[in-house]
């Protein structure tokens, strides 16, 4: 039985059994009351109050709260089979594969699925080694690939990494767009470069114009497997079905994961061309999941897949995201104290501030004004907007003025007074998995500082 049976606050469950610091952490951002119920594009906490979700869940509600075609799919489902027995197949997951298949790029053929963009990760590295017979890996600094041990080796943080060395040996980061860096790492060692389209925790990073198409090339020239993490940028969250679509490009291993359960159900996976996927025929059962491809999840990727089709939701993601960030660049121009820049795609933009302490203090407000943000996990500095796939100009513009009427009154309050800035003071991982020279392996990144020592 529950000793607290709802009458002992959600912060102080979370302080006495699940995580102090964290309960810290919401706590700063002016998190002060629990999520009770969502409906579309609203999230509603346990005192009643409503807020405009531009989370997503990073991501994972790509319908928003409660979409009643993946509901309706799933509750289907769960009256036939629920969890697999594994030792048949079932039908679910081999039409998700088929639509899959279907629907993305170039050969991108057979499916692998487990449960999360993690799980997706650690897996096509497996498949890389496998069909390669080479052992080492090329990512990019400030990439995000899950937290995992194999994910968290080619992630580029410095912060997260360092806790848990040694990781994977042989792995080498290098700046994100250069393309001369990359091709200097890549050698006939390499079994894969791991890159994200538009880098998403990195601080909502677009690469320069032709970067994929030439990491591809250099893939090519060297026999290495190019593998692509959508899981974040996938199914309409850039204006697309598939951030890799913007330059034409086919990667041997996609990891998708986040929207594919249409904000219902957990679900991630690889794909992979027919050239690759092989290295795991021989043995089907060298690399498995025990949930994995399970009926629910299944049936709500499959329900995803034809919602965005049907409703035409990357057309409209395109053009709604395109307006919503002019507004935004708008207010970058109105306040260049405190916004820098505003970047990205479709429904993934990143609005970066001056300092930490500005965004820190601007998505605060906005909780008191009912519109949820948050930082981009690699770069405090950037305030992601991720808005549920189906919102409108209508709930959009809300936001819009929102924003407007925080920075008018932060100015107000607070003026333009420099902050200070924080140096990048992080390394690079070299082939022993450890911080190649010159690298800090506990240092904070950018404007991390404050938020490190807040949480002292």
């Amino acid at each position: 039985m529950l000793r607290s049976e709802g009458k002992i606050g959600v912060a102080e469950l979370y302080e006495s059994y699940i995580n102090p610091g964290l309960a810290k952490l919401y706590r700063l951002m002016g998190v002060s009351s629990g999520e009770a119920r969502g409906e579309g594009c609203f999230l509603y906490d346990e005192e009643g109050r409503r807020y405009i979700d531009c989370v997503s869940g990073y991501g994972s509600l790509p319908f928003g709260h409660r979409p009643l075609a993946v509901l309706r799919a799933v509750r289907d489902q769960l009256e036939r089979m629920a969890l697999s027995s594994k030792v048949m197949p079932g039908r679910p997951a081999a039409e998700l594969a088929e639509a899959l298949a279907a629907r993305l790029p170039g050969d991108l053929q057979y499916s692998f699925f487990c449960n999360s963009g993690a799980e997706a990760v650690e897996g096509a590295l497996k498949l890389a080694r496998a069909a390669t017979g080479r052992t080492e890996f090329v990512a990019a600094r400030g990439g995000f690939h899950g937290k995992t041990l194999g994910a968290l080796s080619v992630s580029g943080r410095e912060r997260y990494r360092a806790p848990f060395y040694p990781l994977l040996p042989g792995v080498t980061h290098v700046p994100y767009g250069d393309v001369k860096a990359l091709e200097k790492a890549v050698t006939n060692r390499t079994a894969a470069v791991i890159l994200e389209p538009v880098q998403g925790e990195g601080g909502v990073r677009v690469p320069p114009e032709g970067y994929l198409r030439a990491v591809r090339g250099i893939c090519d020239r060297t026999g290495t497997l190019l593998i692509l993490d959508e899981v974040q940028t996938g199914l309409g969250r850039t204006g697309r079905w598939f951030a890799m679509e913007k330059e034409n490009v086919v990667p041997d291993i996609v990891c998708l994961a986040k929207a594919l359960g249409g904000g219902v159900m957990p679900i991630g996976c690889f794909v992979a061309r027919p050239d690759a996927a092989r290295a795991f025929w021989g043995d089907p059962l060298v690399h498995t999941s025990t949930f994995g491809g399970n009926a629910l999840a299944a049936a709500a990727g499959l329900a995803t897949l034809r919602f965005l089709e049907e409703a035409e939701i990357p057309e409209r993601v395109a053009e709604t995201g395109a307006w919503l960030k002019r507004q935004l660049v708008r207010l970058s121009a109105e306040y260049p104290a405190w916004i820098r820049e505003v970047r990205g795609e479709g429904f993934l933009l990143g609005v970066e501030f001056a300092d930490e302490a500005r965004g820190g203090l601007v998505m605060s407000a906005l909780v008191e004004q009912g519109v949820l943000t948050a930082f981009a996990l690699n770069s405090h500095r950037v305030v992601r907007i991720e808005p549920p796939l189906i919102a409108d100009r209508l709930v959009l513009s809300g936001v819009v003025e929102r924003w407007a009427g925080v920075l008018a009154r932060l100015e107000a309050l607070v003026g333009d007074a420099d902050w200070g800035a924080y140096g990048d003071r992080e390394g690079s991982a070299g082939e022993a998995g450890r911080p190649q020279e010159g690298g800090e392996a506990g240092a904070d990144g950018p404007g991390e500082g404050s938020l490190r020592e807040a949480l002292a």
